[in-house]
C-alpha cells in the first residue's frame, strides 16, 4: 500500500508541475498577443477565455454582428415560432462548447462581483436579477460578454467600461 501511495504522490506532484507549466505558457501567450490583452480588460474574461476566443474567431470578421457570435456560441434563446407567435425556449447550446462554458463561468464571476456595483454593467445585472432566475441572469451576462468580446476584436479598440464612459 505504501508503494502505491508513494507512486500516486509522485504522479500528483508531476501533474501539478505540468499544470503550472501550462498555466505559465497560456499567460505568456496572452501577454504577448495584443488582441488577448484587449479582451482581458473585459470583466469576466481571463487568459483562458481570451486565448480561446482569439484562437476560435481571430479578429471576429467571420461574424457581421455580436449577436451572430453569441448565436454561434449557443448563448441565445432557441426559437419555435409559428402563426406569428414567437416562442423563445432555453439557450440553443450550439457551437463551441468549451468557449460557451468559459464565457458562462466568466459571467458567474461577473454576477458575483458586480452585485453591489452601481454603474453600467452592475446596474444592468441588478435590474435583470429582479426579473429573472439566477441561471438566466448568468447566461444573459455571458451573452453580453460574448458580444462585447466580439466588438473589441472586430473594432480593434480597447474595452470601455460603461461606468466610466
Amino acid at each position: 500500500m505504501r508503494i502505491l501511495l508513494a507512486r500516486l504522490w509522485i504522479e500528483w506532484k508531476q501533474l501539478e508541475s505540468d499544470i503550472a507549466v501550462a498555466t505559465e505558457e497560456i499567460e505568456r501567450i496572452c501577454h504577448d498577443d495584443e488582441a488577448c490583452r484587449r479582451l482581458r480588460e473585459i470583466p469576466g474574461v481571463g487568459p483562458l477565455v481570451a486565448t480561446a476566443t482569439v484562437a476560435a474567431i481571430g479578429n471576429g470578421a467571420a461574424f457581421h454582428k455580436g449577436r451572430e457570435f453569441a448565436a454561434w456560441l449557443g448563448l441565445v434563446p432557441r426559437q419555435h415560432s409559428t402563426g406569428g407567435k414567437t416562442r423563445l425556449l432555453g439557450i440553443s447550446k450550439r457551437g463551441n462548447l468549451y468557449l460557451r462554458r468559459m464565457f458562462i463561468h466568466g459571467a458567474r464571476a461577473v454576477v458575483f462581483r458586480v452585485r453591489h456595483d452601481t454603474g453600467g454593467l452592475g446596474q444592468w445585472v441588478q435590474q435583470l436579477a429582479t426579473r429573472a432566475t439566477p441561471n438566466k441572469v448568468i447566461v444573459a451576462v455571458a451573452n453580453k460578454l460574448a458580444r462585447i468580446a466580439w466588438a473589441v476584436l472586430f473594432r480593434g479598440e480597447a474595452y470601455r467600461n460603461p461606468a466610466s464612459a
